[in-house]
């Protein structure tokens, strides 16, 4: 998502070294992308959480030796991950693979160094079409997700009971806040989320904003100012903490297991956390503001393949893609994080088989958006940023819902024309 800096030129060798961790073959501290030896392949991704003794390391191991071929697996954070990507392609020294969040993939599509699905011989046909969205890029595909996380509603089952809400019952903004007055009268903490000033705000925002039928194209729309004044209601009334301002998911989450919360709104991640809490915890869809389910944002990772010197290279590469990325490959990954959803409908079928008490994730990422989507490519950072600043500046009371939803028009139309 961010542009490379100079000092980030700086910091290259000194996070390469801080969290290169290494499948099979040890990484160089250089982040140098193609190896000497034929058989040794380099892969990029942005988990250092997952060490070389990690199922997740030992999944991209798996996928190497089904190749033919030993794997170098470099993990950055995040952020770190598209910046040394990108001053990788200047120096021409891209790795084979990189595996990064799926809104980079066109910055990183943007500056040429990804081959498109297409020419590296890929038949992305299978994949949903609104998972497939985020990496693509003037109609052509530049990666392939392999799995798709996203968001909903978790519900504390013995507050609901308390304050009789059936969750059923709650369909659309109306009967949700409802819900959160009939909560607070018993005493109760109502609901819990992610306002803070990042990416994470934009993020847990855009379901009430697309479920107001609301475009990033134009962020004071009427309904764009609805979803906001949604989240402003709330806060006024009690029914959620000034905490949001500031709130991570992280923290939203450990809020909620507190036990005090009647909802949070988290994702597919917090799924092994939840069966682990101290009370019941249920999940139901994201409401849209007049009913049905809210469109949510994507998460998840893309793979990409970077443009090689030696095209030679591709063959290989395809085939350890490919491994991560067959119906049964899709399934295995997604059991080895517990919290991605296969993008495709194939890989959906067999991963309810395993986990059917996953349904509602699963019909939640069917009707999930990228991001990225809309044909906002490399603008939708800037949008996204003056989308978040709006939802500060109104949560805050710093400006009231339309004021600061108009400046963030007007920031986004002067930074992307």
């Amino acid at each position: 998502m961010m542009r490379p800096t100079d000092s980030a030129r700086l910091l290259r060798a000194t996070v390469a070294a801080a969290v290169c961790v290494t499948v099979i073959a040890g990484c160089t501290s250089s982040g140098q992308g193609t190896s000497e030896a034929d058989d040794a392949y380099t892969w990029w991704d942005p988990y250092p959480q997952h060490d070389d003794s990690s199922d997740w390391a030992h999944r991209v191991a798996a996928c190497g030796e089904e190749a033919g071929v030993t794997i170098e697996r470099t993990a950055f954070d995040t952020t770190a991950l598209t910046n040394q990507a990108l001053l990788a392609a200047q120096e021409g020294t891209s790795p084979d693979v990189i595996l990064l969040d799926n809104p980079a993939v066109s910055t990183l599509a943007d500056t040429g160094m990804l081959t498109t699905m297409e020419e590296f011989g890929l038949d992305t046909s299978e994949i949903d079409e609104n998972l497939l969205a985020a990496g693509v890029v003037d109609g052509e595909a530049y990666g392939v997700p392999i799995g798709a996380n996203t968001l909903a509603l978790y519900y504390n089952e013995e507050i609901l009971d308390e304050a009789g809400v059936d969750p059923d019952s709650v369909t659309d903004w109306a009967s949700l806040t409802d819900a959160l007055e009939r909560v607070a009268e018993m005493g109760h903490q109502g609901i819990t989320f992610s306002g803070i000033g990042t990416e994470e705000g934009s993020f847990q925002f855009l379901p009430w904003f697309w479920g107001a039928g609301a475009d990033l194209g134009e962020l004071d729309s009427p309904e764009a100012v609805r979803a906001l004044e949604l989240w402003k209601g709330w806060l006024d009334a009690g029914y959620a903490p000034n905490s949001v301002i500031t709130n991570s998911q992280n923290t939203v989450w450990e809020q909620f297991l507190t036990g005090d919360f009647a909802f949070a709104e988290n994702g597919t991640w917090q799924v092994n956390s939840a069966e682990g809490a101290d009370f019941p915890v249920g999940v139901i869809a994201l409401p849209g503001m007049d009913g049905g389910v809210a469109p949510t944002p994507t998460g998840g990772e893309f793979i990409v393949a970077p443009v090689q010197g030696e095209e030679s290279r591709y063959e290989v590469t395809a085939r350890v893609v490919e491994c991560m990325t067959t119906p049964e490959g899709l399934v295995e990954t997604a059991t080895t994080f517990a919290y991605y959803v296969p993008p495709t409908a194939a890989g959906q079928e067999a991963f309810l088989e395993e986990h059917e008490d996953l349904r509602p994730w699963v019909e939640a990422v069917r009707n999930a958006k990228g991001r990225t989507s809309d044909g906002l490519g490399t603008d939708y950072p800037i949008i996204s940023e003056a989308l978040w600043s709006a939802v500060q500046n109104a949560l805050s009371g710093a400006m009231d819902v339309e004021e600061a939803l108009g400046q963030a028009q007007a920031r986004a139309e002067s930074e992307t024309s």
